[in-house]
């Protein structure tokens, strides 16, 4: 449902924020980034349309009969991937008296929380196609599910096993696992998990040093984008999932104009009320690439990533 009247008010959002007297520093958890931003390859549009050029067939080579044999041609073939880059973008008005009276920099408090908000639901849409723009085509789990690239979390004998056989299913398309993506606190199932030879599958992040498992990146989903009901993880050549970066995220503060709903409705008018809006917008698009490779030439049963997925039903 769109909402137009929405905005940060003394009585309900920042009542808080302006006492007579208070602490500069607010309680408050960091805004979590987008994985897939982390983890897929970015590329700049220079158009909001782009087309990304995928490997469709492959070359082949022939034994030559004898020493004056005919030796025969070849080809590769390519297709495009079209890249559409989408908007993201949110309004946040404040009252210019609350703006005035508060004890701390509103407009630093609001922007990483809605750079957190875009994050969402780009993580959102490009891991489980959920609220997806069209253009954008299929999603990581929905192209992975339909490859037949899944396991049932406890299919194996621990979780370990259950993902090595993930690496080992996108190895068998002829792809590499570059890192995975998971459901938040998965970290926490993994400590104490050994391998057969009983090394340690999981190193937690200490310092510098990035959480991993089975030696590559593992990346929790904390921003509210994962649906835990579908996949606990993902692992993927995170190389094959493109994002195209048309405008990166801007900010614009205005203290004049109008605010209207999808009627044409006035729902605040800043220069009447007093008010100030900040405006994010974020052009984004993605794509899933799906190359052949000399392990699997058949398109529906090949991606670059599988699924644990927690129950069978999902």
């Amino acid at each position: 449902m769109a909402v137009y009247n929405d905005s940060i008010d003394r009585a309900n959002d920042a009542g808080a924020l302006v006492p007579d007297k208070i602490a500069q520093e607010i309680l408050k958890e960091a805004p979590k980034d987008s994985a897939v931003l982390s983890l897929a390859r970015r590329v700049p549009l220079s158009t909001k349309v782009t087309k990304q050029p995928v490997l469709s067939a492959l070359p082949a080579a022939y034994w030559v009969d004898g020493d004056s044999g005919m030796k025969q041609t070849t080809s590769a073939e390519w297709e495009n991937k079209t890249i559409t880059a989408e908007e993201l973008a949110a309004i946040v008005v404040i009252p210019d008296a609350l703006f005035d009276d508060a004890s701390v920099p509103l407009w630093d408090e609001v922007k990483p929380y809605l750079r957190q908000a875009i994050g969402q639901k780009l993580d959102a849409a490009a891991i489980f196609g959920t609220d997806k723009p069209v253009s954008w085509g299929t999603d990581i789990y929905t192209g992975a599910v339909t490859a037949g690239n899944t396991v049932v979390l406890g299919a194996g004998s621990d979780i370990g096993v259950d993902v090595a056989r993930l690496g080992e299913m996108v190895a068998e398309d002829g792809y590499g696992v570059s890192g995975f993506a998971s459901r938040p606190g998965l970290q926490w199932s993994l400590q104490g998990a050994r391998d057969s030879q009983g090394r340690t599958i999981y190193t937690p992040q200490i310092g510098d040093t990035r959480a991993g498992l089975y030696g590559y990146p593992l990346n929790e989903v904390v921003n509210g984008g994962w649906d835990a009901s579908r996949a606990t993880l993902i692992a993927a050549d995170w190389s094959k999932f493109v994002v195209g970066i048309r405008q990166d995220i801007t900010f614009k503060i205005f203290d004049s104009g109008v605010i209207s709903d999808d009627t044409g409705k006035v729902i605040v008018n800043l220069m009447q009320q007093d008010a100030k809006a900040l405006r994010v917008v974020f052009r984004v698009g993605f794509v899933a690439a799906n190359p052949i490779t000399a392990l699997n030439s058949t398109a529906g049963t090949r991606y670059p990533a599988a699924v644990l997925r927690p129950t069978i039903a999902s």
